[in-house]
């Protein structure tokens, strides 16, 4: 439902809708007021999810910039992905996985159990859905369940994203292809619960926002090469490494590497060499 005409922000906590009036609300809309005069308000769309969640969202405007571009850090970072941990960076940092959704797995998987039930007793009983009250607050209780899920994936990847962005002028991250990914059934789970994908592009829309750089680079090679001496594993005899080797030995030089962080300096590497 788009709302574009005589919308107002009466306060910090509501808003005058046209056709319905006034709304009490929650959320962004304390810092518009404090520019209200330097913003031009646009389209205004209400929407509810399937947790029966309003949400209003506006297209602003304005001549100056909504966030202030801080100064340059000279930094520069590398990030490798993975699925033992979020992502390891070419400082040695590493982001835990919060696996937020495997937290409540069994918990939704029995609430959608019961959903079921109540689905298939109501086609027994020739009832429509939309008028089984069971049935309808078993697929609230659902939708909320996944909707927390999402919540706490997207608040922390705009954590991880944002502080990323701040901190460095360039991000370096390897190019992901989810879908093939996702053939491997023994990570689909766990590549689906990071979101990879929605992290990428929350990086690169912040470094336009903060005046930064994001590239990504082709992977190949990044986890197998040493990034000290330049040898790759599974080239003159010697075996690829596997996900179960986090810990190597360069058999040409006889350096140990952490796997994951020897794969962020090499993809850092290889975006200096990218932009060069």
């Amino acid at each position: 439902m788009s709302l574009s005409s005589y919308f107002q922000v009466s306060d910090n906590s509501h808003v005058k809708v046209p056709k319905i009036g006034l709304l009490r609300v929650a959320g962004s809309q304390a810092r518009l007021l404090k520019r209200i005069c330097e913003t031009r308000i646009g389209t205004v769309t209400l929407t509810k999810d399937s947790a029966d969640r309003f949400f209003l969202s506006m297209q602003l405007a304005s001549d100056e910039s909504f966030v202030k571009v801080s100064k340059a850090t000279h930094g520069h970072v590398g990030i490798d992905l993975n699925t033992d941990n979020f992502l390891t960076d070419s400082e040695g940092n590493i982001v835990p996985n919060p696996r937020y959704y495997r937290t409540i797995k069994g918990k939704l998987a029995k609430e959608q159990r019961i959903l079921s039930r109540r689905q298939q007793r109501a086609k027994k009983e020739h009832r429509s859905l939309r008028d089984s009250k069971n049935y309808q607050k078993q697929r609230l209780l659902v939708a909320k369940l996944h909707a927390k899920v999402m919540n706490q994936r997207h608040n922390f990847l705009q954590q991880i994203s944002t502080a990323l962005i701040k901190n460095h002028d360039l991000v370096v991250a390897e190019e992901l292809r989810s879908k093939n990914l996702l053939k491997n059934h023994a990570l689909a789970l766990s590549i689906s619960d990071v979101g990879w994908r929605t992290f990428l592009g929350m990086l690169a829309y912040k470094a336009k926002l903060y005046g930064r750089q994001f590239i990504t680079i082709n992977p190949r090679n990044t986890t197998q090469t040493c990034r000290d001496c330049g040898f790759v594993m599974g080239t003159n005899g010697t075996d690829k490494l596997t996900l179960d080797d986090r810990n190597w030995t360069c058999p040409n030089c006889g350096i140990h590497h952490i796997r994951d962080w020897n794969a962020a300096k090499n993809i850092l590497d290889k975006g200096i060499a990218k932009l060069a």
